[in-house]
């Protein structure tokens, strides 16, 4: 297992494991894919814009690797 530093943004803070407030670590096993997390973490894709891991931009099969810190961000609407 390796452990991550979870970030979620917006709306996607209703899939906060706590209070919903701040970054919280997350245990995953190794290999695991970023797309991956958000299924561990019960986050439709779809509701998902882009994610950074250690403030840069990465693509959905990055492999975590042990104290990635990870920001997600849902689709932003506006006008």
């Amino acid at each position: 297992m390796i452990t991550v530093e979870v970030s979620l943004f917006a709306s996607l803070r209703k899939y906060h494991p706590g209070d919903g407030r701040g970054s919280f670590s997350f245990e995953v096993p190794e290999g695991t894919a970023l797309n991956e997390l958000f299924e561990l973490l019960s986050i439709p894709e779809e509701e998902t814009k882009m994610a950074f891991v250690n403030n840069r931009s990465q693509e959905y099969d990055y492999i975590l690797k042990d104290g990635d810190e990870i920001g997600i961000f849902p689709p932003v609407a506006g006008g």
